[in-house]
């Protein structure tokens, strides 16, 4: 190649086929994101039986479940802004690990004081590997496929939720809750080692941080094999910048604020569900086994809905997609109030929550991916998520309303009332903040995704 030529990552990666080697991102993305969800969900499939076994109240129990998420929120905003200075990779690997050491230690606590210290350092750590693998799988994605290919990978925190719900089902019953965090923390560990060997860094990240080309080459040459990089020269349009500091420049600020308000609201309402569906159904008289499977329901609507969703989003403005999705989850969290003593409605009614509530939340990450540029990409993804976590906070913290307190049937709709916040937020984004507003990675490549779809409503 003459070495004067000059090579731009994402144009290039638009030009190939998808190859084993990018699907193998995905899958080892995914399989930190089912870890995530295996371990977030956890307090909620266990809740029931900690709640016997140390003689808890409903109020007693909810500073367990706000911790873990508390501490999500403050890894998101510490962890997002470095990943964006040492690597995506880098980063990945070290939460990876820590959230691992951290759940094998909540199961040895005594105390609810100890256990809830130690779920708000699992948050932490999760807090950081959620948005590292969401950016890092977009960064590897061409264009044309990049939200259907994202939606994919997230859907492991939803096989992890699930899996989570079939262990507590099994598990909690012969051993104890404690066996389902030490769960929690041995397959994190176990992981660590694939991901320090196969797992990449981004190759946009290399060039940001200039990279030896040497290095940049080699990776694009297990995306496109027989491509002749030798003499290469890498470049991006997008300029190495104050990664916090650029989530409120002109263009921008608007997005950045609905997306805060969007991630708040609709994630409010799924971590309140996910981690008090158990109790509020047991209550209600089944027996822990069958409100675990009945929970179920949700991860499993949210993956069939998140892939759908996923490819409407490609095809159609992914405003539309997700207002409109959210608006109707509204109905179903309504739903499930006046359902609780109907065992084949509750099921269909959780079910639809998670296909519209659950697959809108997994497109709020496809959004905001595509909506910030490299230098700030995992910034973006992880602010966001701080801000859903604090909202996914408030939700875990009143749950308790729901087993004490207040009617169910009341208490469901206005639960659901956040979730028509969100479809709003979505709406005004088309309108105000409807496509980036910065030169992406691929020149007009990156945005072409939302402009394009745009086009098609």
């Amino acid at each position: 190649m003459n070495k004067e030529a000059e090579i731009n990552i994402q144009q290039f990666i638009n030009a190939q086929r998808l190859s084993a080697f990018q699907i193998g991102v995905l899958v080892l993305c995914s399989a930190v994101m089912a870890l995530d969800g295996f371990d977030l969900v956890a307090m909620g499939f266990i809740a029931p039986a900690l709640r016997a076994s140390w003689h808890l109240t409903a109020t007693e129990l909810a500073p367990l479940f706000g911790a873990g998420l508390f501490g999500l929120m403050i890894g998101s905003f510490v962890f997002g802004p470095l990943a964006d200075k040492v690597g995506r990779k880098k980063l990945l690997l070290l939460t990876t690990i820590f959230f691992g050491l951290a759940s094998l230690a909540s199961a040895q606590s005594s105390s609810v004081i100890e256990l809830t210290i130690l779920r708000f350092l699992t948050g932490m750590g999760l807090g950081g590997a959620i948005p590292s693998a969401v950016a890092l799988t977009s960064e590897f994605c061409p264009d044309r496929r990049r939200s259907f290919l994202t939606t994919v990978m997230y859907c492991g925190f939803f096989v992890g939720s699930t899996l989570g719900g079939l262990a507590a089902a099994h598990l909690v019953a012969d051993f104890g809750w404690a066996s389902i965090l030490l769960t929690g923390g041995v397959l994190p560990l176990a992981l660590a080692p694939v991901l320090a060997w196969a797992l990449p860094e981004s190759a946009h990240f290399l060039v940001l941080k200039r990279s030896q080309a040497e290095r940049i080459a080699e990776i694009l040459n297990r995306i496109a094999p027989t491509a002749d990089l030798a003499g290469a020269r890498f470049t991006s349009t997008t300029r190495p910048a104050n990664p916090i500091g650029q989530l409120f420049k002109p263009g921008l600020a608007t997005g950045t604020l609905l997306l805060w308000l969007s991630y708040f609201t609709s994630l409010m309402v799924y971590y309140l569900l996910s981690n008090w569906l158990p109790t509020i159904i047991s209550s209600a008289g089944m027996s822990l086994k069958d409100a675990s499977l009945l929970t179920l329901l949700l991860p499993l609507g949210s993956t069939v809905g998140a892939l759908l969703l996923g490819v409407l989003m490609d095809r159609m403005n992914p405003h539309f997609v997700l207002g409109i999705s959210f608006a109707a989850s509204a109905l179903f969290v309504a739903l499930i109030g006046s359902v609780i003593s109907l065992p084949a409605l509750l099921a269909t009614a959780i079910f639809c929550v998670g296909f519209s509530l659950g697959g809108g939340c997994i497109g709020n990450n496809v959004l905001a991916a595509g909506f910030y540029p490299t230098a700030n990409r995992t910034t973006g993804v992880a602010w966001a998520n701080a801000v859903g976590r604090g909202g996914s906070v408030v939700g875990s913290m009143i749950g308790g309303i729901l087993v004490s307190g207040l009617g169910l049937p009341t208490a469901c709709v206005i639960v659901a009332i956040p979730t028509v916040i969100a479809g709003v937020s979505y709406f005004a984004k088309a309108q105000l903040a409807p496509q980036p507003s910065h030169d992406p990675d691929a020149g007009s490549a990156e945005s072409s995704t939302l402009t394009e779809t745009a086009a098609q409503i």
